[in-house]
């Protein structure tokens, strides 16, 4: 008997596992490790001997931090790599690194949203936690609990409603904010493959 069933090829699994990119898993859980202990160290190490204010600005900083690049996420998945040919055609400096970030936006997200932008968030929590810390001790429980409630209620706000801002930026200005990002990476030492 025969049928129009056509053969299946042997070989890549046709499953939801087949379509994992498993060498950038690895790649980007390895690279999450390094930066969030990176990130951790510095931390750490900038509020051992600060006051409070600034280490009300080193909180600040990693929320800015997330912001930024879950700014730049944005833009690299709205900006279109056919913006950029012809700036690249004519050796625009930073051009073809613009290409690349669009062409590969899906990592480029990927990092700046969500190993750069979540690690910001866990770093900015942790930064809070011993600032209420300092805050709050010796005090009753009464003010230390409005204190704490107070201080992560404004990290929320600060980190929710800037990326809120920061999402519609990335989208309307997302071939400067994606050219402006490529002009940077072209004078960093590093080498892009830029296919």
């Amino acid at each position: 008997m025969h049928t129009n069933e056509k053969p299946r090829k042997k070989g890549k699994s046709s499953g939801a596992l087949g379509q994992v990119n498993w060498k950038w898993i690895c790649t980007i859980t390895v690279l999450s490790f390094f930066i969030s202990v990176s990130m951790s160290y510095i931390s750490s190490e900038a509020l051992k001997n600060v006051g409070n204010i600034l280490a009300f600005a080193i909180l600040l900083i990693f929320i800015t931090i997330g912001i930024v690049f879950d700014i730049v996420g944005m833009a690299a998945t709205s900006a279109t790599e056919k913006e950029f040919h012809s700036m690249a055609a004519k050796k625009v400096f930073g051009a073809k690194e613009a290409v690349w970030l669009s062409r590969n936006a899906s990592k480029v997200s990927s990092i700046c949203n969500d190993v750069v932008g979540d690690i910001s968030g866990i770093i900015s929590g942790a930064t809070g936690a011993i600032i209420i810390a300092r805050l709050t001790a010796g005090m009753d429980f009464f003010p230390a609990l409005v204190i704490s409630l107070a201080i992560t209620g404004l990290i929320a706000a600060l980190t929710i409603g800037g990326k809120a801002i920061g999402k519609g930026f990335g989208i309307g200005y997302s071939v400067k904010i994606v050219f402006a990002v490529g002009r940077f990476l072209s004078i960093l030492p590093i080498h892009i493959d830029k296919k």
